[in-house]
């Protein structure tokens, strides 16, 4: 699991704030899991079943939304929790 593997650093999400691409795209890459879960869809077929997949329209979207929302990181407060620590 990325997020395991690699947390978000304070540095990292200041840099994604700031517009760097790095850390954008590390930011997507530590919650590609949990969008891929958000947006995992279980759809009853007409035979009863159930067919579990993932939109990948949602996820897309879910996407962007936190491309959107990076720059309105709080970044006042996590100065001020960052100093401390």
């Amino acid at each position: 699991m990325e997020e395991q593997q690699n947390p978000l650093t304070y540095e990292i999400i200041k840099a994604a704030v700031a517009g760097e691409k790095w850390a954008t795209e590390r930011v997507l890459r530590y919650y590609y899991d949990y969008m891929t879960e958000l947006a995992t869809v279980k759809e009853r077929q007409p035979d009863g079943s159930m067919r579990t997949y993932v939109d990948e329209d949602l996820k897309q979207e879910i996407a962007l939304k936190l491309l959107e929302e990076i720059p309105k990181f709080p970044m006042d407060e996590a100065e001020g929790i960052a100093g401390e620590k």
